[in-house]
């Protein structure tokens, strides 16, 4: 053979080799690619913490910002554990927390409202006063109220002790710390029982 045909066939051979390679990686591009019209899925970011409120017979009523996954357990630890009157054998300590849900713990051998359950999924501890008469009910009765908290609510009380029952609902406007918008959200639950008027 002479060089010259060598150098075809070494030529030749490369040349093959090329194309071999090229088509090679072509196809697996091929593969790899997404085809059009795939399914893209976004993935949202997971909340850092849940806000609750706790009130009641607890040591420290108020807002907590606890992390995902929580129980009511938590949420009772966070807000200083129960008093000694808590009735905590009520609760389902091991019920997952949702973000802004109103945890109360009750008290044993007080008058609690009657109550009832705020419209949310899994909703079981998360609890408002169905309705309330303002001229008996006492303090902690109102704290169960949306927006009342301790403060307001011996507030209330006081107002009742120093000028007489409450004539009507709109009284509230004349405690301390109540406007028009708290009235508006608190109204569905409360009352006034006079021996003229019924609930």
């Amino acid at each position: 053979m002479t060089a010259r045909a060598r150098w075809w066939d070494v030529a030749f051979g490369v040349v093959v080799g090329v194309l071999t390679s090229t088509a090679l990686v072509a196809a697996l591009l091929l593969v790899l690619q997404s085809p059009s019209g795939a399914t893209v899925r976004l993935v949202l970011p997971t909340p850092t913490s849940v806000v609750v409120h706790v009130a009641g017979a607890v040591a420290r009523p108020g807002v907590y910002h606890l992390p995902p996954g929580s129980r009511v357990g938590d949420a009772l630890e966070a807000a200083g554990g129960a008093l000694p009157e808590a009735a905590v054998e009520s609760l389902n300590l091991a019920q997952p927390l949702e973000d802004g849900q109103r945890i109360w713990i009750p008290s044993r051998g007080q008058p609690t409202p009657t109550l009832m359950r705020v419209a949310t999924p899994s909703s079981t501890d998360v609890r408002t006063p169905a309705r309330l008469d303002l001229n008996t009910a006492t303090a902690q009765d109102l704290e169960a109220l949306p927006g009342i908290g301790p403060v307001l609510a011996q507030r209330i009380v006081e107002y009742r002790d120093r000028y007489g029952p409450f004539q009507n609902v709109e009284d509230l406007l004349s405690v301390r710390g109540i406007g028009p918008v708290l009235l508006e959200k608190i109204r569905p639950y409360i009352y006034v029982s006079l021996s003229t008027s019924t609930p």
